[in-house]
């Protein structure tokens, strides 16, 4: 059994144990397990649900294509929107999603919410956000995202006014 040895071998001496965020790792020598991390910055999107697959595949596919097998992990690195993995065809699924979405979890003055410092939308795209969550585990085969035909990766965003989201996608594998 192979030792692999930790991520933060990777970094440069300066970067380490400095708790700084780190924008792409490089990869493991060649023959052993790899790994391979970027931060991927998405511009805002209007409420709702969007796919995301594309950009997401265009920002790793360099580095993918490096893994005959192995796991892509994705974190979201906020409170108020969410990662899922859904249809990728129909745009009506999306929009159902977030009407399904705004049913059950209610907002503006009549909400129960204590928590409304930032709006009215503030509370209800925290709990949607925990809902859907902030991360996925995609398999990795032959240098690609093992996904089902209809599969896609979808960015949810559950605020009025959006920012811009960052997604942490580490790659390991062989």
């Amino acid at each position: 059994m192979q030792m692999q040895r930790p991520l933060s071998a990777s970094l440069s001496p300066s970067r380490r144990g400095r708790g700084t965020a780190v924008d792409s790792l490089p990869m493991a020598a060649a023959g052993g397990p790899k790994w391979a991390q970027k931060t991927i910055t998405l511009p805002p999107f209007k409420r709702g649900c969007h796919l995301v697959t594309p950009k997401i595949v265009k920002e790793i596919g360099e580095d993918l294509s490096d893994f005959k097998c192995g796991l892509a992990h994705l974190f979201l690195q906020h409170t108020s929107a969410s990662l899922t993995i859904n249809e990728n065809y129909d745009s009506d699924v999306r929009h159902d999603a977030e009407t399904f979405l705004n049913t059950i979890v209610p907002e503006g003055t009549s909400a129960p919410w204590k928590h409304t410092l930032e709006g009215p939308d503030d509370m209800p795209a925290h709990i949607k956000s925990s809902m859907f969550g902030c991360t996925l585990t995609v398999p990795i085969t032959n240098g690609k995202l093992n996904m089902g035909t209809w599969q896609g990766i979808w960015l949810c965003e559950h605020r009025d006014h959006s920012t811009a989201r960052k997604v942490v996608v580490t790659l390991n594998g062989i």
